[in-house]
């Protein structure tokens, strides 16, 4: 088989599973929107300061949801591979590729295009809500691009701990112990100056806030984010891919 036809298979695969299971799939738009009915409403009168003078929170907020959106679905995308680990089917697969790694490229790319289909769904049910957004095409262009190369990430990180560990409860601790420290020291909440300085300066170095910030600037503030933040977003999808692509290669081995 073709490196484009594994590709294919596995990401069409991975696609017909994510619509045989409407309840997880439910769930996922059901929490950003708890999330923007919640902290949309309770902090409507929250100040934001004077850089974003004339919006409402949940005008900032939206932006943050879509970002968190991409982060906790993409931190489960292990859980299918740890299932077919534990059956022997991932095993099978990989002896049968020529290189394993195209199985997880698969699945991979069909994660990224089901999270950026959900952050579309998730920002229209925000404008359904009151959000405002003012979209410039080649800004969103620019913002889309760094939230697919986030999705990448870590969608390679928890595929990369789905192969190491292979246990469902280390998937579960994954999305505990990572998910919620990485928003909480993000900007896709508060802005970075509403923070005590520790955690301001903690904020800078989250691929979260980078990717928060894009989308803010496409979606509401009416500028064009500095294509330079791909850069990063880029070598850290980089990084974990070939971790997890790596880890796929000695599941062929087993």
């Amino acid at each position: 088989m073709t490196a484009l036809h594994i590709v294919r298979e596995t990401a069409l695969r991975t696609w017909r599973k994510t619509l045989r299971r409407p309840v997880p799939l439910t769930f996922s738009f059901v929490q950003p929107l708890f999330w923007m009915l919640i902290f949309g409403f309770l902090f409507h009168r929250f100040s934001l300061g004077q850089a974003y003078a004339g919006l409402s929170y949940l005008d900032f907020l939206l932006p943050g949801i879509c970002a968190m959106t991409v982060l906790f679905g993409a931190s489960q995308a292990g859980i299918s591979i740890v299932r077919d680990l534990q059956t022997g089917f991932l095993q099978r697969m990989a002896r049968s590729a020529t290189s394993p790694g195209w199985i997880l490229a698969g699945s991979v790319a069909a994660e990224v295009v089901r999270l950026l289909a959900q952050a579309l769904v998730v920002a229209l049910l925000g404008v359904a809500l009151g959000a405002r957004p003012s979209i410039d095409p080649g800004a969103l262009a620019i913002a889309v691009a760094g939230l697919g190369l986030f999705a990448l990430a870590y969608a390679g990180l928890s595929c990369w701990i789905a192969l190491k560990t292979r246990a469902q409860e280390s998937m579960a601790v994954f999305v505990h112990v990572v998910n919620m420290p990485l928003l909480f020291t993000s900007t896709a909440l508060v802005p970075s100056r509403q923070m005590p300085p520790w955690l301001e300066q903690a904020a800078r170095w989250n691929p979260l806030t980078l990717v928060a910030d894009a989308l803010r600037d496409a979606l509401v503030l009416h500028r064009t984010p500095d294509p330079g933040y791909l850069i990063p977003l880029a070598a850290l999808a980089a990084l974990l891919f070939a971790l997890a692509a790596r880890a796929m290669n000695g599941a062929a081995d087993d």
